[in-house]
């Protein structure tokens, strides 16, 4: 992604108030901002990776389904809804989970090409530690859960992440853009019978 994001934009304002309680000689302001600053971070970008995904999918089943209306809905209450948190193992280092969830092939093609790819492996990692992180933050007491992570941590964790979702953003466009003959020569069919 070229552009910037909110979780950028949040990271870059906070460093600023970060760098403004230092200059201060601010050292008890410094540490407690840094540490809410840390946390909201993990949260902004877990939440935004989480959106982006879930758009995503949306859009995919809606092209699959030619944008019927029933399929569409039974799905996006059964499947993206406050399901978002099954899609992947948080505890692994893959995301193999998430591929499964469009089928074998689709699984298995994603899966090499993510082995062929060293940097594309690395943000599946990064993208999992942070989810991982995320679910620690929720499903703990907030206020009292430690983050092992500084703020610069979490942000190189999100930036190593983008390509994650970039590779998905890729991979859910393809069948839209490179339709084949065969869908093409489907479509018509349906249509033509339609018409009758």
């Amino acid at each position: 992604m070229d552009k910037q994001s909110i979780v950028d934009k949040i990271y870059q304002e906070n460093l600023e108030i970060l760098k403004f309680l230092t200059d201060k000689n601010e050292p008890s302001f410094t540490v407690q901002f840094n540490t809410i600053f840390t946390k909201t971070l993990l949260l902004s970008a877990a939440s935004y990776f989480e959106y982006e995904i879930c758009r995503m999918v949306q859009s995919f089943i809606e092209y699959k389904a030619q944008n019927d209306e029933c399929i569409i809905a039974i799905v996006k209450q059964k499947a993206i809804d406050r399901q978002y948190h099954t899609y992947f193992d948080w505890t692994g280092k893959n995301a193999n989970k998430f591929f499964s969830l469009f089928g074998n092939t689709f699984k298995e093609d994603r899966s090499k090409q993510v082995e062929n790819d060293p940097k594309l492996k690395s943000a599946i990692n990064s993208f999992i530690a942070l989810g991982s992180e995320r679910n620690k933050l929720v499903h703990q007491n907030f206020a009292d859960c430690t983050v092992d992570k500084t703020a610069e941590e979490v942000y190189l964790l999100y930036q190593d992440a983008i390509l994650f979702i970039d590779f998905l953003e890729i991979q859910f466009k393809r069948p839209i853009n490179e339709q084949d003959s065969t869908s093409i020569e489907k479509q018509a069919k349906i249509e033509t019978s339609i018409q009758r």
